[in-house]
């Protein structure tokens, strides 16, 4: 087994390659506008790092969001041409799941990332591994008495922008694709081994809100005569 793991759905361009037991080589670099201009560098150098060729992966993973259009697109769309260049599954978790693995929180907390627009992306989470909400976007004022965030901690950059309502904060700030390949590489090993199937999810992006383009609702279309 050789994971490629990529997120680009935070401000982390993140790159790591997994051998099914550890973490062979990986790269983040924090930059929210140059996702596709160091996303595949980092590949080539995550790679080298590991001294072994492309055509080695044996599995793509990505995270899927929810994050903002423009970055998230890049690592998807990159996941899935690799996964068609070389014929390997190309499977998908939650960003969220990533922050709270590598967490490893045992109690009750929540994951907290940026959504701009003065809103993040959260979740949830009975410990490190479980997810207890679907990945929701709101207003943090909105959220600041509600049961599933009160009491508990918060982990990821979203929540240190928002301190009166995320008081207790853990690390970590930003995603990490070793964090990522590590519980895709857990999930795939408790298949092999009789368990149940990975919760793994479609490449898809998770956006949770419509894009800011939008066709004006007075629009015409023009068709050749």
């Amino acid at each position: 087994m050789l994971l490629l793991a990529v997120d680009t759905a935070t401000p982390a361009v993140t790159v790591a390659l997994h051998d099914g037991t550890s973490v062979l080589a990986a790269e983040s670099q924090v930059d929210a506008r140059r996702h596709g201009e160091l996303l595949l560098p980092a590949v080539d150098r995550v790679l080298a790092e590991a001294g072994l060729k492309l055509d080695a992966v044996t599995d793509v993973v990505v995270g899927v969001g929810p994050g903002p259009y423009t970055g998230l697109r890049v690592g998807l769309v990159t996941a899935l041409t690799f996964g068609s260049a070389l014929g390997v599954p190309v499977r998908g978790l939650c960003t969220l799941d990533g922050l709270a693995y590598a967490s490893g929180l045992e109690g009750p907390f929540v994951v907290v990332t940026d959504a701009r627009r003065k809103e993040v992306y959260w979740a949830r989470y009975a410990d490190a591994r479980t997810r207890l909400t679907e990945p929701a976007v709101d207003r943090p004022a909105d959220i600041a008495g509600h049961e599933h965030v009160v009491g508990v901690p918060a982990v990821g950059a979203g929540a240190l922008l928002y301190p009166e309502v995320f008081p207790d904060t853990r690390g970590p700030e930003h995603q990490s694709a070793a964090a990522l390949a590590s519980l895709a590489a857990e999930r795939l090993a408790a298949t092999a081994s009789g368990g149940p199937a990975g919760d793994f999810l479609p490449a898809l992006p998770l956006y949770l809100r419509r894009p800011d383009a939008q066709v004006p609702k007075n629009y015409k279309v023009v068709t050749p005569k």
